[in-house]
């Protein structure tokens, strides 16, 4: 491939570049940034012929070690897809698969590289022969252990540079915490004690983006993914970025110039790759990474697993209804990643705004019942509130000694996320119907371990061919959905959605496709009891409806007669 950068695109970043690191450093950071272009050679790229995404697209959220058998995880994983998901399924997120030393990952030692135990670059490249790839883009912090590191407590360019300190004497009150550990770390350094940022643990050390060496790290880094296959790029925990002392240091200005110039460096080199932010934060906050259209192409939908949790729980969808009318429409080329649960459980700060204390509490309340654990964050005034619940979301939506009510309204669950305006994502444990690891987490101790459950090959296939199994029903039932849903023009990430006003107990909205050729209603009854749906509740009457099918089943349905909704029910029906 070979490159040549515009003046328009030259001139875009040089402009992101000033903003950040000040208008004299940036014509050489310019000219540094052209020099790494050299190495793709000299000409000029032609845009991608390819959309960003399509109905067709939907994402497998996992780790590289979830499905172990006699050979490494990752061949394991792309055998086990394969053979079970491949007509499914298009993408395959990786959880981050570099060597790492806590967090599951999350605390990366070095980002070029693929953990031992795992595999190596060609596993991945191969799995990217049978489905396009998603990796992480761990930005905000690497481990204690990294070579970087490492080069900050000796003294040695350039990681002297990369890491963020702060004098303790300081008011850091006002930083915003995902966590109850201390924000500072004191480490022994070859210049003495210092004490480096920890915004999530001591041994996840916050990364300097002050210095424009870092961003160099990166962008070097991603252009190796680059040629490695990544579709998406998912940008880890961004909103903590940038350090401002005497800010809250959470979505500073800078830290969303960051995003759109990684935006634009790839529209240089790889136009094809989505950028994806994961701001697990407030609604207003978390679209804020839209931008005006500049910034993300795609953003995680992180109210939607919390609200539906407490509308399927209380039999009540008004509040989900309500925040659904307020999703903003988007410009082509960008769309949200609708999920309902990833490998950190659900998310509770996305309903700041939403839901009243009272009703949080609720919800917790219930998911401890289920057997969850519930992780907390400090507050500025010393206080601790709930941050996220550590359950499989399939024990989230269970019913105690009711196994059909708990795979009904588990279902139900899917089913909204799947039809709704976006792309859909499904943690492996919700499409294997795993229950909490209990087990795992009695050895750990740590209230995530709960959702991430490792499986023998031999033994999952043994769960999923038993046909009277809990976790083979839903297995077998979501495969399904997922392959019907595809071709469905009303289902691309970008075509309309309308939602209705149906009551507290049923949620529903359209999906019409941009050409006009399909109309596709989705309902969901959110209760344990039958309910009948008015068809002129939710069909326009203007336009003659000649045949309806309903999607999820493959039945045909009369055109004006009354919707009956079992409990928990979801219903997906096809107008034309």
């Amino acid at each position: 491939m070979s490159i040549v950068l515009g003046k328009g695109q030259s001139n875009r970043i040089q402009a992101r570049l000033e903003r950040l690191y000040g208008v004299e450093m940036a014509p050489k950071l310019i000219r540094r940034f052209e020099m790494m272009l050299g190495r793709y050679g000299v000409g000029e790229v032609s845009p991608p012929k390819t959309p960003l995404w399509t109905e067709n697209d939907t994402v497998l959220i996992t780790y590289a070690d979830t499905v172990q058998g006699g050979e490494n995880p990752l061949r394991t994983l792309r055998g086990f897809l394969c053979e079970r998901l491949k007509n499914a399924i298009r993408t395959v997120h990786i959880l981050p698969f570099c060597p790492w030393t806590s967090d599951d990952g999350f605390s990366v030692v070095d980002y070029r590289e693929v953990k031992e135990e795992y595999g190596g670059w060609r596993d991945i490249e191969d799995l990217g022969s049978d489905f396009s790839l998603m990796f992480d883009l761990v930005l905000n912090h690497c481990s204690s252990e990294s070579p970087w590191f490492r080069q900050f407590v000796t003294g040695v360019e350039p990681g002297l540079g990369y890491f963020v300190t702060a004098d303790k004497s300081v008011d850091l009150s006002e930083v915003v915490r995902p966590r109850e550990t201390p924000l500072l770390t004191t480490v022994a350094t070859r210049g003495g004690n210092q004490n480096v940022w920890t915004t999530f643990s001591a041994d996840q050390v916050d990364l300097n983006w002050k210095d424009p060496n870092v961003l160099f790290e990166f962008l070097d880094i991603l252009f190796l993914y680059v040629a490695k296959g990544v579709r998406i790029l998912r940008l880890d925990a961004v909103a903590f970025l940038w350090k401002e002392i005497g800010t809250n240091c959470l979505h500073l200005p800078e830290t969303h110039e960051v995003v759109k110039l990684i935006r634009d460096v790839l529209e240089v080199v790889a136009p094809h790759v989505v950028v994806l932010t994961e701001t697990n934060v407030p609604h207003e906050e978390n679209v804020s990474y839209f931008g005006d259209g500049d910034e993300a192409h795609m953003v995680y939908n992180f109210s939607l697993p919390p609200l539906l949790l407490h509308a399927l729980l209380r039999g009540d969808g008004s509040h989900l209804t309500g925040w659904a009318k307020t999703l903003p429409d988007l410009p082509e080329g960008q769309t949200f990643l609708n999920f309902t649960a990833s490998h950190d459980g659900v998310g509770v700060r996305p309903l700041q705004g939403i839901l009243d204390d009272s009703e949080l509490d609720w919800v917790v309340g219930q998911v401890k019942k289920r057997g969850g654990k519930v992780s907390q964050r400090s507050m500025p005034d010393g206080s601790k509130r709930p941050y996220e619940l550590n359950i499989t979301y399939v024990d989230a939506m269970s019913e105690p000694g009711d196994e059909e009510t708990s795979i009904a309204r588990f279902l139900c669950s899917q089913a909204i996320m799947l039809a709704m305006r976006g792309v859909p994502a499904l943690y492996i444990h919700s499409l294997l119907g795993t229950p909490n690891w209990v087990e795992g987490f009695e050895e750990t101790k740590r209230n995530r371990t709960l959702n991430r459950r490792q499986y023998k090959l031999d033994q999952l296939n043994e769960v999923l061919d038993d046909r009277e199994g809990k976790q083979s029903k839903i297995f077998d039932i979501l495969t399904s959905w997922l392959i019907r849903r595809q071709n469905h023009p009303a289902f691309h990430p970008e075509a309309a959605m309308e939602v209705l006003d149906l009551g507290k107990a049923c949620f529903g909205f359209v999906r019409k496709a941009h050409d006009g050729s399909e109309t596709i209603v989705c309902l969901a009854n959110l209760t344990a009891k039958p309910l009948t749906v008015n068809w002129s509740d939710c069909v326009s009457g203007s336009d003659p409806v000649e045949s309806t099918r309903e999607v999820l089943s493959g039945a045909m349905v009369e055109p004006g007669k009354a919707i009956e909704l079992p409990p928990f029910g979801p219903v997906w029906l096809a107008l034309t």
